[in-house]
């Protein structure tokens, strides 16, 4: 099982890793979710207004003011049917984000092992630079997706490689075009032929292909008048509730609003932070992780010594963010 991470200076980690049938584990990951702290905060916010309402209803015999249990029931019905699509909605995003990066991690490895066959082995020089930019194309596509590319992470291919790489406006398409040369050049010298050429365009397609998508999801949010509707109808919902309850549960009003509350905050907290799976907040992807894995992979593949720090970031057992 997995600890929970220790915070470092300036460090994030991404995503909290556990065992999912030990609730008590699961539980005491909570504290590790900045969501969960955000959602606590608004829970006792609402506890204090349930408890300025009830004190003075009670005080000044208002017990008069209420809302039709019908009506308020069927209010309720509409608000989960609401919340289900939007949680389903946000959960479908997170999960096309996660099966594209497993689509690129299998890419980034079959195109390792395509070139491992058929170049030499003692061809150091072409496995290097290869395993150099491949490698570096995950870890580009990490921070572009995020605030940007960390130009101090990724490997120096060749001199001057990080500066000439700073000009480009979109660094994932330009290691992709310099694959591509690489392969041309690796075809020139009938390393490999065109038939070879063939299979590997295939796999080197899918990582501009992959990249792409990820834009798609990060580039079109939720529309703004159904995410604004919802937290409207929740904040309706939520004033309203402890007029409905006080005849029956009068001070035990507080706890039930806080608890109702509770669940519907969270579900509408975790959408808002999962439909964009490529930030970096506790309940989102590893991206940095899965980057880290794809470059042991690929030198493990190609045969290039990688430093023992360095594959080590591959293995450990939660995301950090530098």
């Amino acid at each position: 099982m997995a600890a929970a991470p220790t915070k470092r200076p300036g460090h994030r980690y991404c995503m909290i890793i556990y065992k999912s049938t030990d609730w008590w584990e699961a539980l005491r990951h909570l504290r590790s979710s900045g969501v969960i702290r955000l959602l606590l905060k608004r829970v006792l916010l609402v506890g204090l207004y349930a408890t300025a309402v009830t004190a003075f209803v009670i005080r000044f015999d208002r017990m008069n003011i209420q809302v039709d249990k019908e009506f308020f029931s069927f209010m309720g019905i509409m608000l989960s049917l609401l919340l289900v699509f939007r949680t389903n909605t946000a959960y479908d995003r997170f999960y096309e984000g996660r099966r594209l990066w497993g689509q690129l991690v299998n890419d980034c490895r079959n195109l390792a092992v395509l070139l491992h066959a058929r170049l030499p082995a003692t061809d150091y020089a072409n496995r290097n630079y290869l395993a150099k930019l491949l490698a570096n194309f995950p870890i580009a596509l990490d921070g572009h997706l995020r605030k940007g590319v960390r130009f101090e992470k990724l490997e120096e291919v060749e001199a001057g490689f990080i500066e000439r790489l700073r000009g480009a406006s979109h660094v994932p398409s330009r290691l992709s075009a310099l694959l591509q040369e690489f392969y041309e050049r690796l075809l020139r010298e009938e390393i490999i032929l065109p038939a070879h050429l063939i299979t590997i365009q295939r796999h080197h397609e899918t990582l501009l292909d992959v990249a792409g998508a990820c834009e798609r999801i990060k580039s079109t949010p939720i529309p703004f008048s159904y995410s604004y509707f919802i937290k409207g109808f929740i904040s309706v919902f939520i004033l309203i509730m402890p007029f409905n309850l006080l005849d029956t549960y009068q001070y035990l009003t507080v706890p039930v609003t806080m608890f109702g509350a509770y669940a519907l905050l969270g579900v509408e907290m975790i959408g808002d932070e999962i439909e964009d799976p490529f930030g970096k907040d506790s309940n989102d992807l590893p991206l940095t992780l899965i980057s880290n894995r794809i470059r042991a992979n690929v030198y493990e593949i190609l045969g290039v010594e990688l430093h023992e720090d360095v594959k080590g970031l591959a293995d450990v057992p939660y995301s950090v963010v530098f």
